[in-house]
């Protein structure tokens, strides 16, 4: 296989999306970035043969027409969908009785590598709920494990490493994730596929500063003092470490949608600890990095972040197509920011699935009305499922908004 460098470009309004960006590189080689994302040169591969970048086969659910025009990736595309999507942040799993029932006794990492039951546990919330997509069941720190870096998921506490990386050594020391590694993500996806029908799947991988801040402190942190600090006190080491762990993401996300997945998320959960110039400078670069694995695939590319307000703009413009927004900011506020450039998702406060039924369908007609100026709104929570949340709370949310005619 031939490699062919791409640089990163910011995306700005009137960019014309994540596969005509890549057809500009193929002709002229590179394009010229308009943030500190150029610095950051990027292999994509490229076919020997035909000297083009791998797509997406006929095969796939996004070319044969079964997702194609759905609600999701018409939303995601901008387009008007016939109802209005809706799917949610950790819907596979957390609040399920099925789901505890199918991890009993299996660890949760163990449950993302086997095949079947990542499956199973995807396909759970589609069935019972009605969403209008699966989001693939995985974790973050999975490309982690699969390249032999010793972390697990302690019950309680999250992500913990064998061994915190926080010297250039360390990063020099870690292993590379290969493509072999990922085949049981492949296989879960194709299973997942091959159950959903028109239901298109999200696939999904952490961020890059998430990735390497859970590396870096060694688990779980409050406030990510160890990444913040690596940033200024040690950049070289931190541009690396950023580095390594945007290829896995890349990887990570690239292996789900080559096998099916029609679209991705990249799910940055620690960003709100930043500052807008740290992000830019630090941050957006890596996640511009990890996305260059897959855009030009062509799929719908989403970013979400928590407690990310002040950095929206910066996140749209590693190059993606939809912005999700977390409950802290209306929409009408998050789309005058973007200059209405972008579809937007979100941002149902998920501590109001608690409220009386009166007080959560007034928000979220307050939601739909605060989304309908922006190009597309595709529906969802503005962070994930609560695991005490109701399932027929959820449930019922999907009827309310699918009863609302699409505007």
């Amino acid at each position: 296989m031939l490699l062919r460098t791409v640089r990163s470009d910011a995306r700005h309004p009137g960019w014309c999306g994540t596969g005509c960006r890549y057809l500009l590189a193929r002709i002229f080689g590179t394009i010229d970035g308009m943030t500190s994302s150029s610095a950051l040169p990027h292999s994509v591969p490229v076919d020997g043969v035909s000297g083009t970048a791998p797509s997406l086969d006929a095969s796939h659910p996004l070319m044969d027409g079964r997702t194609a025009d759905s609600p999701l990736i018409q939303a995601y595309r901008g387009g008007k969908p016939s109802r209005r999507p809706v799917w949610f942040m950790r819907q596979a799993g957390r609040s399920l009785p099925e789901y505890l029932k199918v991890r009993e006794g299996v660890a949760m990492l163990d449950s993302c590598l086997r095949p079947e039951l990542a499956s199973e546990i995807t396909l759970q919330p589609v069935r019972r709920h009605g969403v209008d997509a699966a989001i693939f069941f995985s974790d973050i720190v999975i490309p982690l494990k699969l390249a032999g870096v010793g972390v697990d998921i302690v019950p309680g506490v999250g992500p913990v490493l064998d061994k915190p990386v926080r010297t250039a050594a360390d990063v020099a020391a870690l292993p590379q994730l290969t493509w072999d590694a990922l085949e049981p993500i492949r296989e879960a996806v194709r299973l997942t596929v091959a159950e959903l029908g028109t239901t298109p799947l999200i696939g999904f991988a952490g961020a890059p500063f998430t990735l390497a801040a859970y590396m870096v402190e060694g688990k779980p942190s409050r406030d990510h003092l160890g990444p913040r600090t690596m940033m200024h006190a040690d950049p070289e080491t931190w541009t690396a470490l950023a580095n390594w762990a945007a290829d896995a993401s890349g990887m990570f996300l690239r292996a789900q949608l080559e096998a099916g997945a029609s679209a991705g998320q990249l799910f940055d959960s620690w960003a709100g600890s930043l500052g807008l110039a740290d992000y830019a400078k630090c941050v957006a670069p890596a996640s511009t990095r990890a996305l260059d694995h897959v855009r030009h695939l062509g799929a719908p590319l989403v970013h979400f972040g928590t407690g990310t307000s002040e950095l929206l703009v910066a996140m749209r413009d590693v190059g993606v197509d939809v912005v999700g927004v977390d409950y802290r900011l209306p929409l009408d506020e998050a789309n005058r920011r973007l200059g209405g450039t972008v579809p937007l998702q979100g941002n149902i406060d998920p501590a109001l699935l608690s409220a009386p039924w009166e007080v959560l369908e007034a928000h979220v007609r307050e939601v739909i009305a605060a989304g309908s100026e922006a190009p597309g709104h595709v529906l969802n929570l503005g962070h994930g499922v609560p695991p005490e949340t109701d399932p027929a709370v959820l449930t019922r949310v999907v009827e309310l908004i699918h009863s609302i005619p699409a505007g």
